[in-house]
């Protein structure tokens, strides 16, 4: 947590902190000190879809010992759970490429400030995204710029304009006493 303190000391000057600075660096640290929740979650659902193919395996495994009486049933089996391991390897597979890429376009549109992500992620071409070796997504910023630009209103805009000149503090009330002042010498009174 040392890592947290130093970056708050390094963006409060005069006892204001630089919240944005603080969150766009924090943001960048995280990943160092800690496993974001979505790789959290993606690891977590894919232990729990390899215990359970290991255990669908153990199963045939021990189906295919029942069976092997005859050496041609025996052969049968085996090639029946070869091309149904390799339709289990390949559907699991996909189920990994789509939760990745379901959390990196989430957060990816959370750090956009996208009001609604639920409607903004079916926006997305997957086809057209990769996964890097290193967990990061090719082509996600491309897709991610030109959405922004077509669908401005769907993310949040900054504010613009100027500060107001008041500052909350009437003073001794000299203005007041002159705009009745002003208004007295225009009627004539």
């Amino acid at each position: 947590m040392d890592w947290i303190l130093k970056l708050i000391e390094k963006y409060t000057k005069d006892g204001k902190l630089d919240q944005e600075a603080l969150i766009k660096d924090v943001n960048k640290e995280f990943p160092k000190y800690a496993v974001p929740k979505d790789k959290y979650n993606e690891v977590s659902e894919a232990k729990k879809q390899l215990e359970t193919d290991i255990a669908e395996r153990d199963k045939q495994l021990k189906d295919l010992g029942d069976k092997a009486k005859g050496n041609e049933n025996l052969e049968n089996q085996i090639k029946e759970l070869q091309e149904t391991n390799k339709k289990a390897k390949e559907e699991y597979e996909a189920k990994i490429k789509n939760v990745t890429l379901d959390n990196a376009i989430k957060l990816t549109l959370k750090d956009n400030k996208a009001k609604y992500e639920d409607l903004l992620m079916g926006k997305f071409d997957r086809e057209n995204l990769k996964i890097n070796d290193d967990g990061t997504i090719l082509g996600l910023d491309e897709q991610m710029k030109t959405i922004k630009e077509n669908y401005k209103d769907l993310f949040e805009q900054p504010l613009k304009g100027n500060s107001p000149n008041n500052t909350g503090d009437s003073g001794n009330g000299d203005g007041l006493d002159q705009v009745a002042e002003t208004i007295r010498q225009n009627l004539g009174f």
